[in-house]
Order: structure tokens, then C-alpha cells, then sequence
């Protein structure tokens, strides 16, 4: 049957069963998103009023410190970070520690564990980070901003699932976890790029220290440590060193978190018998009575604190990890970082730059080259019969999809920071019409692909929904 069949025909109920995890980091991702569009308008605004905006930009200029004696945690060669600084190099390192997590858990048990079912976004992702890059330096070529060609390669998981979210149930789930793998993907392309074009001059000796503490991390997963201190403190040792050697810190946060254990400490089946022994002791015949109780007994509350640490021991530190961190960076770090980077002062810039210059670029690599990317290298996967098309979705929906890949935001601005930020004055103007282009190549995108997908999914609600 054509793959153009409607999405409501032969539905597969089987396939559609998705864990509570899953849903419910799709239910974050999504209202992460629509909170950073709220702080992203917020900060244009803020920036673009008079007698407010030096407050707002003076703030990111202030130094942070967490110092004990000389030493100072949050510094850079001997120098104090900035509050933007600590945010993009610090809180941003969190970020790439759960992306790191995220990978780590999809390839293991996820999307990407199976080659076969991963195929189509991986080969998607691949397009949508290639064409975007050939159209910015077909636009860049021979200017003093090609070195920000990464900039439109990325896809913002939180932005466009929190466009899927608006049209609710009408979406397959097929197609939301298509668009998240692909974003998963897209991630890992940014680490590489990141870690391959954005490192300084390189101190050996301190990436030494790092890596031999990276091997530590290894061999204590490898020998069954469970302790998520145990990690956490040798992975701030870590990236401290990262922050000094030259190498960009936010790659320490992935390279501990493919360190942290997959396993737990009880496997399912010991985790059973153990609540089943500490439940057992509760008899039948004091139900009346603990019916009546508002305080337990020690004994009573001993035997609970059994299951309670049974059920801690059967969750593995990575995934208690990533279910931990995922609210504090969805709700914190994304947004303090878009409220510091998103705000542009738009008054002295000419209407006309916006469609010239590093603007365009960006631009047109995020609204056209991730489309194009997107789709036409899904397409070249599906009709070589390399993978099928998404369940209860057809051309026009992985079309649809494919445009909202062009959400580049979080991602596409820190490698904006990391290309012009470092480059005085110019860079400066550089970055802000970039962070220009970012806003509006995303918003396009976000657009066009909302009323594409409203236009093309079906009207009914679907049975396969992340409720």
C-alpha cells in the first residue's frame, strides 16, 4: 500500500505502547518549550526599552564567584567568570550533561537502539545538518562571518515539540518520536562540532588530569559504583579542568554522562522479593487499625523505608539522574539562558540588515536547509526501501515535520556565542545579527510548520496519544 494512505487506516496499536518515561519527557520538552518562548519575548522586549536595557545588559557583565581561600571554582585562566559566562559555560555544561544522559539512554534502550528503527531520523538529521551548513557558506563565502556556518545545523527539542503540542492529539506518536530522535541526533552532530571547531589554545597537561579522571569514572561504572556523588563530584573536577585546558566545558557534561551507570543496584526480580518481604509483614487483620493511625509505628515505618529504599536501588543512577535534572534544566537553566542570550537591541539596527549579511544566512540555512535537508534525505531513505514511513503519517506530515526541524534556538545560539563572541566590537554586531537571525528563522519555521501540520493531520484525535 502507498505510503500516501490516510493516517487513520490500519492502525497497529502495538507499536503505539510508550512508557510512562517517554511520555512524560515529552510532555516536558513540550511545555519547556512554550516557557522559552515566553522568556525569549520577555528579553527582546526588556532589551529594547530605554533605561531598562543597561540594566539588563550591565547584569551579565558581573563576575561570579564560588571561592574558597584563592581558589575560585568559577574561573577561566585565573580570571573570574562573567554571570553570562558562568550561565553559557557553566549551567549550559548541566544541559549537555542530560543530553549526554538522553543519548546514552536512547542508544541503550531507546530509538537508537535499534539500527533499523533509528535509521530514517538518523539519515534525516544527517541532511538536516548538511544543507543548512552548504547554504550558509554558499551565502558566507568569502565574509568575515563563514566561521559561523554551524549555527543553523541544530534543531531545539523544546521548541518543536512545543509546537506539536498545540495541535494535540491529532499528531501520530510516531511522528513526535521521529522529530525527538532527529533532535537527539542533531545533538550529538552540535557535541562533535563543538569539541572539533570551538576549542582554544589547548593546555595537555590539564586535558591529562581530565582524561585520567574520565578513565576513573569508567573503570567505577565498570566495577558497579551506583554512587551518583561518586560521579557527580569527580565530574565537576572534570569539567573545571575542561573550563581551563581550552577545550569547551560543555563537552566534559556529555563525556561524564556516557560514564554514569545504565544498570541499578536491584534487578527487577530482587526488587520484588524485597517490597514483597517488607509488605508481607503488614497482616491483613491490623488493616482497621492502620485505618485509624496518623502515626506509624517504628516498625511499621522501618518496613516502609524498606520498599522506599528498594525502589531507589531499582531505578539506575542514569535514569534517576536524567529524571532529576530534566525539570531543573527545562524550567531553569533553558530559559535563564535564553533571557541572556536572546536579548537584541534592535534600535540601531537598519530594517534592511535583516536580509543581508550573517541575517540571511542564518536565515535561509534554518528555513530552507533544514526543510530541504530534512525531507529530502527522509525521502531518499524511504523510497530505497532503507526504512518505512513513520506509522499513520504520510508525505505531507514528514514534510510538515521536516520544516519545523528549522526551530534551531538554544543550540543554534551558544555555537552563535561561540563563533562571533570572542571577536570585539564586530563579532559583537555579528552575534546580535546572527541572534537576530536565530529569532527569526525559528519563529519561520515554528510558523510555516504549525499551519502545514494543521493543514495536513488528520481532524479526529488519534488512539496512539502521549496522554
Amino acid at each position: 500500500m502507498s505510503h500516501e494512505q490516510s493516517p487513520t487506516l490500519n492502525p497497529t496499536p502495538h507499536r503505539h505502547n510508550v512508557f510512562y518515561a517517554a511520555r512524560q519527557a515529552l510532555r516536558r520538552h513540550a511545555s519547556g518549550g512554550n516557557i522559552l518562548i515566553a522568556v525569549t519575548v520577555l528579553a527582546l522586549v526588556i532589551a529594547n526599552i530605554p533605561g531598562i536595557n543597561d540594566y539588563y545588559f550591565n547584569f551579565w557583565d558581573k563576575e561570579v564567584r564560588l571561592q574558597i581561600g584563592t581558589f575560585n571554582l568559577f574561573s577561566h585562566s585565573g580570571h573570574p567568570m562573567s554571570m553570562l559566562q558562568f550561565i553559557n559555560d557553566a549551567l549550559m555544561a548541566i544541559f549537555f550533561f542530560t543530553i549526554g544522559l538522553e543519548i546514552k539512554r536512547e542508544v541503550l534502550v531507546g530509538e537508537l537502539s535499534s539500527f533499523k528503527q533509528a535509521l530514517l531520523p538518523i539519515v534525516g538529521a544527517i541532511g538536516g545538518m548538511l544543507v543548512p551548513v552548504i547554504i550558509f557558506f554558499a551565502f558566507a563565502k568569502g565574509t568575515d562571518f563563514s566561521g559561523g556556518a554551524a549555527i543553523p545545523m541544530a534543531t531545539d527539542i523544546a521548541f518543536s515539540l512545543g509546537v506539536l503540542s498545540m495541535l494535540g492529539k491529532r499528531v501520530p506518536l510516531s511522528l513526535k518520536i521521529f522529530l525527538t530522535t532527529l533532535a537527539v541526533v542533531d545533538d550529538i552532530g552540535g557535541i562533535i562540532v563543538i569539541a572539533a571547531f570551538y576549542s582554544t589554545q589547548i593546555s595537555f597537561a590539564l586535558l591529562g588530569y581530565a582524561v585520567g579522571l574520565l578513565a576513573v569514572l569508567y573503570i567505577g561504572s565498570r566495577l558497579g559504583i551506583k554512587s551518583k556523588m561518586f560521579y557527580i563530584f569527580i565530574g565537576i573536577v572534570v569539567w573545571f579542568l575542561f573550563l581551563n585546558s581550552g577545550i569547551h566545558p560543555t563537552i566534559a557534561g556529555v563525556l561524564v554522562a556516557f560514564c554514569i551507570p545504565a544498570t541499578p543496584i536491584f534487578a527487577p526480580k530482587k526488587y520484588i522479593k524485597k517490597i514483597r518481604e517488607a509488605i508481607n509483614n503488614f497482616r491483613a487483620e491490623d488493616d482497621e487499625t492502620l485505618s485509624r493511625k496518623t502515626v506509624l509505628s517504628n516498625e511499621q515505618l522501618d518496613w516502609l523505608k524498606q520498599v522506599e529504599s528498594a525502589s531507589d536501588k531499582v531505578i539506575s543512577p542514569l535514569q534517576d539522574l536524567e529524571d532529576t535534572l530534566h525539570p531543573f534544566v527545562n524550567y531553569i537553566i533553558l530559559p535563564l539562558f535564553a533571557f541572556a542570550n536572546a536579548g537584541i537591541f534592535l534600535l540601531n539596527m537598519e530594517p534592511s540588515t535583516i536580509f543581508e549579511g550573517v541575517s540571511i544566512a542564518v536565515i535561509c540555512g534554518l528555513v530552507l536547509g533544514k526543510f530541504l535537508g530534512i525531507f529530502l534525505f527522509s525521502w531518499l531513505c524511504i523510497k530505497t526501501k532503507l526504512a518505512p514511513m513513520p506509522d499513520r503519517s504520510n508525505w505531507k506530515m514528514l514534510a510538515s515535520i521536516s520544516m519545523l526541524g528549522g526551530i534551531g534556538f538554544t543550540v543554534s545560539l551558544f555555537i552563535a556565542n561561540l563563533s562571533f563572541g570572542s571577536m570585539g566590537v564586530h563579532g559583537q554586531d555579528l552575534l546580535n545579527h546572527a541572534k537576530l537571525g536565530i529569532v527569526i528563522g525559528s519563529v519561520l519555521s515554528g510558523v510555516l510548520g504549525f499551519i502545514f501540520l494543521h493543514l495536513t493531520l488528520p481532524h479526529e484525535h488519534l488512539d496512539d496519544s502521549n496522554d
